[in-house]
Formats: structure tokens, sequence, C-alpha cells
């Protein structure tokens, strides 16, 4: 039963809109919201991978910095 102030979940729409009305998931190419998103997460991941590099023992801000004599 729906009442002005609820709705049942199958009326929520099935994609995300962000203002400009395209999917805040869809890969767009460009300047767009999406590339923000993307941005992000791929950000994101790099750090995650380079933490992992560097917990395995291949450090190469260590390795820079000891060619630097610091």
């Amino acid at each position: 039963m729906a009442t002005p102030e609820t709705r049942p979940s199958s009326d929520l729409p099935p994609v995300a809109k962000e203002y400009n009305g395209v999917d805040r998931n869809a890969f767009l190419f460009g300047f767009t919201p999406q590339a923000e998103l993307w941005n992000g997460r791929l950000a994101a991941i790099g750090f995650l991978a380079y933490l992992l590099w560097d917990l395995a023992g291949y450090s190469v801000l260590r390795d820079v910095l000891h060619l630097v004599g610091y």
C-alpha cells in the first residue's frame, strides 16, 4: 500500500541518473561528471596496488630516496 509519503520499491528508477540524465556509472570519454567518478575509482585502485607492491618489498620510493642519499 503506497501513501503519498512512501512508495513501493518497484517504483525506483532502474539506474542512478546524474544531472545530465546519463547513467553515473557509464564510461564516457571527456570532461563529464562520470569522469570524476572513474578517476577516483582508478586512483584508489592504483594507490592500493602501490601499497601492496610496497608491502611485498618492492619499494620504489625507498630505492629513489636511497639513490639521492636520503
